[in-house]
């Protein structure tokens, strides 16, 4: 077995065997401490037997097995004496370099012995020098020194005889400061020689001294003087001992009555504002800016504080009680001042002022914590401005809608409804597009109480904008009347009468669908891109914008001020008819010689319904309803059975039966939808409110008792109505059915319901338009 067979872990073992046994200071506590457990074939150790380990090897091996192990020996013994030499040759080679390096520190150390020795006989000759030197002048330098105290002492008596004078020009100058600075500093000798040697001088000084403190105390309780003045004055009492204590009261309430003057005013504001809006001082902001008569009274505040802190330890309390007063008025002031019409811009530079005023009072009274009790003050300023920009908005909107109420401008006959509609649609949309932008003015400025306050604004917006519209909702419903008592209608409608206000009815009915299909989704856009966030409110309180309820709402609004509308047109329309139908004793009617004047005043006032429609709703496709033959039922009333059985059992003459039995019949051939939804068209509203006269029509005369002449003045109306209603409305067929209705109901009416001829009738239609050409000439 070779020396390359030996496993590694043994080779290295032996290594270390060698190496320990080579350096150990006590080989036999090596050999002892290893012989203890060593086993008999240990060859490496000093209890190895020879003998015993041959006797056991010739035992326990043949003759091939002990000449294996003898090679074996042979090659450890080489490998051994190899190890042995190159463990020799590396020590050796150390051994040589340590002695290289002791022979070059030898060299280097020779010469340094005879330097040290000649630095330390020059270190002796400069000591004795000196030695000599403070020798020979001991005595002159006591001597100057006595002279420097001497000359010291001189100079203090000097002073305190000089002193009464030095006072005396203090007095007249007013440099009070100063005098309290020489009188403290004489105070030590004049307790120690004041009786003796300066008594003169102390009295002289005293009396002074008593003259100022009667002018600092005047100072101090003086109205015109400067808080910097009296905080100053009250120093200087206390320097010279003056109980000052027991003025603290009286101090403390010159100091609350101060801070009137520190409150904002509108020419603060004002100054304010025209510093943060002079383009010069914002690009030359490496220039100094002149401080305001505020900032400059701020900062004396707060040195008076500072002082007072010092001469009334424990006046902090009310100190810090002055401060959140000062700053709770003077937020105050900026919540008045964005009740007004303002921009967040302008907001935002007193909030400023403001708080500059706050940091400058935090770094006095750093225990009032003045930042946190701004944040609470400008929560309540920022919420009501906020509040107050939707108020203003919508004060502008129904500016813009009660601008309708204004008399008639001249050379028109009409009122400018159109110009109404498109203002208050401005108000609405660039009125809340604009107070968005503002409101984006305090999100991104970088005042700490705005930054504290970004979700809050947030949450504020989204909330204003959904009270906004409820509000808008509401004022929707005063200025239609819909909600209003009797009083506060007539109010509304002033000289005008409830013409006006029809047509502002009209015009809140356009604006509330505008608000649901095209402000309400800007809107909405708007506040997603640049209000998102917030949620302070909790998720358990809702989103605080919800835009598909306030599209419910105005969607419903429409419809409600639309059918309003159409009421309001026709109640005056039926004021008409009515006096037209209770007026006149049908009985005794005379034979009808022209088609009588309320057709004209009825169809005045359709034209000017349609004047209004026209301003404000937008053309419909065009949809003529004519009459189709039908074996099914009618709508009327009068078409049913029991409407047959009383015509005949009727005694009338044949003319009546025969009347009566045409207009049947054209009954029962057609199949006509009365009323239908009302959309948002002219043509819609204007048939909407002609089917709801002809019905009132066809009422009244249900009501009367008609005789020939009368039966046949209500054919002649109606036959002319008959052409220019179709002309206006979208369905001829629901027209003439009610026409039909009203000849029916008169006939019913009628005691001898013989119409009029078709020539006669013809020719008393072609008189009527003829003379209707005739004062449409001379009118223009």
């Amino acid at each position: 077995m070779g020396v390359d067979d030996v496993p590694l872990d043994d080779k290295a073992k032996r290594m270390r065997d060698l190496l320990s046994s080579f350096y150990a200071p006590d080989p036999s506590i090596s050999a002892n401490s290893s012989s203890k457990h060593a086993p008999l074939d240990a060859i490496n150790t000093n209890s190895f037997d020879a003998d015993q380990y041959m006797n056991l090897l010739v035992q326990k091996s043949s003759l091939e097995g002990l000449l294996q192990r003898h090679v074996e020996m042979a090659a450890e013994i080489k490998n051994l004496d190899t190890d042995l030499q190159m463990l020799v040759y590396e020590n050796y080679n150390k051994f040589i370099s340590a002695t290289d390096t002791i022979k070059r520190m030898n060299s280097n150390i020779v010469g340094m012995e005879t330097n040290m020795e000649q630095l330390l006989e020059k270190i002796k000759s400069v000591q004795s020098r000196s030695d000599g030197v403070n020798t020979s002048l001991f005595e002159k330098r006591e001597h100057i020194e006595k002279l420097h105290r001497t000359r010291n002492l001189l100079r203090k008596v000097q002073f305190i005889y000089d002193l009464p004078a030095r006072l005396g020009k203090c007095i007249k100058s007013e440099a009070y400061a100063d005098a309290v600075r020489f009188y403290t500093g004489a105070m030590p000798i004049f307790k120690a020689y004041g009786e003796s040697s300066f008594q003169d001088c102390k009295r002289a000084s005293e009396e002074a001294i008593a003259i100022i403190i009667k002018n600092l105390q005047e100072k101090l309780f003086s109205d015109s003087e400067s808080i910097q003045a009296r905080a100053e004055a009250a120093v200087l009492l206390k320097q010279l001992d003056f109980p000052v204590d027991s003025l603290q009261a009286k101090l403390l309430e010159k100091l609350e009555q101060s801070l009137v003057d520190l409150q904002l005013k509108d020419e603060d504001i004002s100054s304010c504002l025209l510093k943060s809006s002079d383009p010069s001082k914002q690009e030359n902001t490496t220039e100094s800016v002149p401080a305001t008569v505020h900032e400059i009274s701020v900062r004396e505040f707060v040195e008076a504080v500072r002082a007072y802190r010092v001469i009334f330890p424990d006046s902090e309390k009310q100190l810090i009680k002055l401060a959140e007063d000062l700053v709770a008025k003077n937020f105050q002031t900026a919540e008045q001042y964005g009740q007004k019409r303002i921009h967040s811009a302008d907001l935002l530079a007193v909030l400023r002022m403001i708080w500059n005023d706050v940091l400058l009072m935090d770094e006095a009274l750093h225990e009032a914590v003045l930042s946190e009790f701004s944040l609470e003050a400008a929560h309540l300023t920022v919420k009501h401005y906020v509040a107050s920009r939707f108020s203003h908005l919508l004060h502008d909107i129904s500016d813009a809608l009660t601008k309708v109420y204004v008399g008639q401008k001249e050379g028109m006959e009409e009122y400018p409804l159109q110009v109404a509609l498109e203002a208050s649609k401005k108000a609405v949309l660039q009125g809340s597009m604009d107070v968005l932008l503002d409101f984006r003015q305090l999100l991104d400025d970088d005042l700490g109480l705005l930054v504290k306050l970004k979700d809050l604004i947030i949450d504020w917006v989204q909330e204003g904008f959904q009270e906004f519209f409820g509000a808008l909702d509401d004022r929707f419903l005063l200025l239609s009347g819909r909600n209003n008592s009797a009083g506060q209608v007539q109010g509304l409608e002033g000289t005008q009468g409830d013409k006006v206000l029809a047509g502002l009815v009209l015009v809140l009915a356009q604006l509330s669908v505008f608000i649901e299909q095209t402000a309400i989704p800007r809107i909405t856009e708007e506040i997603a891109a640049s209000f998102s966030g917030g949620s302070v409110r909790g998720y358990e309180n809702g989103p605080a914008f919800v835009p598909g309820e306030i599209c419910r709402i105005f969607r419903s609004a429409g419809e409600k001020l639309l059918r309003h509308y159409i009421n309001m047109r026709n109640q005056r329309i039926s004021v008409l008819l009515r006096k037209r139908f209770m007026t006149p004793n049908w009985i005794k009617h005379k034979e009808p010689r022209e088609v009588h004047m309320f057709v004209d005043l009825l169809l005045q006032e359709l034209k000017a319904i349609g004047n209004e429609v026209k301003q404000i709703l937008p053309q419909g496709l065009l949809r003529r309803h004519h009459r189709t033959d039908s074996n099914g039922s009618t709508t009327s009333s009068r078409s049913n059975p029991l409407r047959e059985d009383k015509l005949s059992r009727s005694n009338t003459q044949k003319a009546r039966s025969q009347l009566l039995e045409t207009h049947l019949a054209k009954l029962f051939k057609q199949k006509v939808e009365i009323f239908t939804k009302v959309e948002y068209t002219q043509e819609s509203v204007i048939t909407t409110i002609v089917k709801l006269s002809l019905k009132s029509l066809q009422e009244f005369v249900r009501l009367q008792t008609f005789n020939r002449s009368g039966f046949q003045q209500i054919q002649l109306d109606i036959q002319f109505l008959r052409t220019p209603l179709k002309e206006i409305v979208e369905d001829e067929a629901a027209i003439d059915f009610l026409l039909d209705e009203v000849i029916v109901a008169a006939a019913e009416r009628c005691l001898d319901p013989i119409p009029l001829e078709p020539p006669i009738l013809d020719k008393l239609i072609q008189a009527k338009l003829a003379k209707t050409r005739e004062q449409n000439t001379m009118s223009q």
